[in-house]
């Protein structure tokens, strides 16, 4: 009887511990469904309706600056009724509550509610009518809420299995780290170029830092950046064949905006590059700011090379890399090392 009291009391401190470290929650089980897959809880009147269509335009539109047309994320409809246990666990559900007695409309997020990680987000509504209304104005925040727990499984998938050579050295080039998954090398080191690769025998997953002096007032222009680009990388990055080398295409102008992620502000690019003189090319993203001196314009950009498959997955997964930035803790300033922890 001893022996089963303290086998007893030992697996319930157990529990207690792993409880205690997920929140006071027993522990979840893991997310199940593929990378930029949604389930969307309606049911099939309305979603074979407007408010169906306008879920689609929101969360199914065409990927930007991808070579083929790919949805921005795949969508799963149920119904209420077939939302049932075994659908719970997935990553990210978007839940459609709609119902006359609701008095407060909105939406709603969570994390990890029946699995992690796991993205849940619930829009509230009276009538379909004002669920189209509640769409249309949290529609932005809705998408980026899913594409943010996306990028977070990447990255957090990466650091439990880094490449430490990689880190180490951009830490070296340019005093903070991008955080590449083991798998990853690096191909070509300059004092201020660095070529990191994932090469299999169909795709090229790649992602460039390098930096160069400010000498200009206003560096951040679409024009600027990428004559800087063509100008690093044709010295940088040759082609297969002789007087070949990466350049950006011009058959569709790159776009830029002005983003911040943690407190981190940067100037983002997407496009097309090309290799001069050959067939090779596909999407890039980078990311482009101050060093912490002012000094110089760093770049960090990741692009791809799959031309026998969609490419959606593949560029999501070196865009998350980019994310995974952050500066070095011991040359934190004063007071930036408590910020660059709450991460």
């Amino acid at each position: 009887m001893k022996w089963i009291s303290r086998i007893a009391a030992l697996a319930a401190a157990v529990f207690s511990l792993f409880s205690c470290n997920n929140g006071g929650k027993a522990l979840l089980p893991n997310a199940s469904g593929k990378a930029g897959e949604v389930i969307v809880v309606l049911d099939k009147i309305p979603w074979e309706g407007n408010l169906g269509n306008e879920v689609r335009a929101l969360l199914a539109r065409d990927c930007e600056f991808l070579p083929q047309r790919e949805p921005l994320y795949s969508l799963v409809n149920l119904s209420p009724n077939a939302f049932t246990d075994m659908f719970k666990y997935h990553r990210n559900i978007l839940i459609f509550n709609i119902d006359d007695d609701i008095e407060k409309e909105g939406v709603i997020y969570r994390s990890n509610v029946w699995s992690q990680p796991q993205c849940i987000i619930q829009l509230n509504a009276s009538c379909v009518d004002s669920a189209s209304v509640v769409l249309a104005r949290n529609g932005d925040n809705i998408a980026a809420a899913i594409e943010q727990a996306e990028r977070n499984r990447v990255i957090g998938a990466t650091l439990k299995f880094e490449e430490p050579k990689v880190a180490k050295a951009v830490s070296e080039m340019i005093g903070g780290k991008v955080h590449c998954p083991s798998g990853y090398s690096v191909k070509k080191r300059t004092s201020d170029f660095l070529w990191i690769a994932y090469e299999t025998t169909y795709t090229i997953q790649g992602v460039f830092v390098y930096k160069y002096p400010v000498t200009d007032p206003e560096p951040f222009t679409v024009d600027k950046l990428v004559g800087k680009r063509n100008e690093v990388l044709k010295a940088n990055v040759p082609g297969m064949f002789d007087n070949t080398y990466m350049t950006t295409a011009d058959y569709v102008r790159p776009e830029m905006k002005f983003l911040s992620y943690h407190d981190h502000h940067f100037a983002q690019l997407r496009g097309f590059w090309e290799v001069e003189g050959d067939f090779m090319g596909g999407p890039f993203v980078s990311h482009s700011f101050y060093s912490k001196d002012g000094r110089d314009i760093i770049v960090l950009e990741g692009w791809v090379y799959a031309p026998k498959y969609d490419k959606r997955q593949y560029l999501r997964q070196v865009e998350s890399f980019l994310y995974s930035f952050e500066w070095d803790k011991d040359e934190d300033p004063a007071g930036a090392g408590e910020d660059e922890g709450k991460k």
